[in-house]
């Protein structure tokens, strides 16, 4: 890897990746953006505006990846990710991809194995492992404030998941596979690392329940429809009001998993699309008391603690205080992309893993096939050790 400025392209350049590109831009620490690859000549040209006229563009992720680079990020829709990353590491460049990895377990594989036969660096966005109240978490358990974790539940409240996800392709089972694995992702991911273990029975029910039924779809487009801001409107409630939908809708909105870690740890998800609230709420028992979160960065945020026993206590025996973070996702977004600059660089060890992104998509995966057969159980079946061994010594 050079030691002198690292020269970065962006894969998807509107949107998420605007955002990351504009992390990613550090020309006073040592980092440029020097080529942007998107299909939209106004994406396009406004990147140029933001990082230079003489940079590269193209409409073509392979030319992109050929380019004189030393690492990529990948920030396009779910269903391109396998591709893109296996062009990208192929030519030894260090990646960031975007979250969720890629839409089946065996494209994950894919994209581990091609990885390591070219001995480039994989990093994937999982950004919740750098919030400050799941940080918290995880240090109050590896503190042993609670003893040994023996269960966690997951309740995920997406009340603006009718703007987020039913107005465009996120809506389709072949460009998403199913939301127990692209909203999903992230939360399974934070319970593998609180619990210490990754999934390897479940089970799941859900169905398809509101959205479906809802009149004034838009009408079919030739490409995927991506929604745009202006068409989101975050005050309307109830969400039995909402109109223009996507035109294809088969992805379920109300759904909950059951997960039985490799260490013996129990754990459920559950997650609403049409909720008033947006926020999630971790509840982890163990063998000496259970903590929750109440709140996701917002000022109040807090993670609670119960080590006594008693009948309701709703102030818990111990409060830790979440202190308001600056940048988007609850600060999370610049600590995840400094720690993917600092590892292009100098490699190591960092606080996400591409294995355990991985993990994540597999019990997704498999949630999914058990959810839409009735919540027949599941196995997922593990890393092939050697890839799981290449990862853990860091995967350079």
């Amino acid at each position: 890897m050079k030691k002198s400025e690292l020269r970065l392209g962006v894969i998807g350049a509107g949107g998420r990746g605007e955002l990351l590109a504009r992390l990613a831009h550090q020309p006073a620490k040592g980092s440029r953006v020097v080529a942007c690859c998107d299909h939209n000549p106004k994406t396009i040209a406004r990147r140029r505006e933001d990082f230079g006229a003489d940079i590269y563009t193209t409409a073509d992720f392979r030319e992109l990846a050929r380019q004189d680079l030393d690492a990529v990020v990948i920030a396009t829709p779910d269903f391109l990710h396998e591709e893109q990353a296996v062009a990208v590491l192929e030519q030894g460049h260090a990646l960031y991809l975007e979250k969720p990895m890629a839409l089946t377990v065996a494209g994950c594989d894919r994209i581990l194995a091609t990885a390591k036969k070219h001995r480039a660096r994989l990093y994937v966005g999982h950004n919740m492992r750098h919030m400050a109240f799941v940080r918290k978490m995880k240090a109050l358990i590896d503190d042993g404030a609670i003893g040994e974790v023996k269960a966690c539940w997951c309740r995920h409240f997406v009340g603006h998941g009718g703007d987020f996800y039913f107005r465009d392709w996120h809506a389709e089972r072949r460009f998403t596979h199913s939301l127990l694995l692209q909203k999903a992702a992230h939360d399974v991911d934070i319970i593998h690392w609180l619990c210490g273990g990754y999934s390897r029975t479940v089970s799941a029910l859900g169905g398809l329940t509101l959205y479906d039924q809802l009149p004034g779809r838009k009408p079919a487009t030739a490409r995927p429809r991506k929604v745009t801001p202006e068409e989101m409107d975050f005050t309307l409630f109830p969400p039995t009001k909402m109109r223009g939908l996507n035109h294809r809708i088969d992805v379920e909105d109300l759904s909950s998993m059951q997960m039985k870690l490799s260490n013996g740890v129990f754990a459920t998800y559950a997650q609403c699309h049409y909720t008033p609230d947006y926020w999630r709420n971790y509840t982890v028992i163990g063998t000496e008391g259970r903590m929750e979160n109440l709140g996701n960065g917002e000022p109040g945020t807090v993670v609670r603690l119960w080590n006594r026993r008693a009948n309701y206590n709703a102030k818990g025996d111990a409060n830790h205080r979440i202190p308001v973070a600056k940048g988007s996702h609850g600060g999370a977004d610049p600590l995840i992309m400094d720690e993917f600059l600092r590892y292009a660089r100098d490699g190591g060890r960092t606080d996400t893993s591409p294995v355990a992104a991985r993990e994540s998509i597999a019990a997704g995966c498999a949630a999914t096939t058990s959810l839409r057969s009735g919540g027949a159980v599941q196995r997922v079946a593990p890393v092939k050790p050697a890839l799981a061994r290449w990862f853990d010594q860091g995967g350079t």
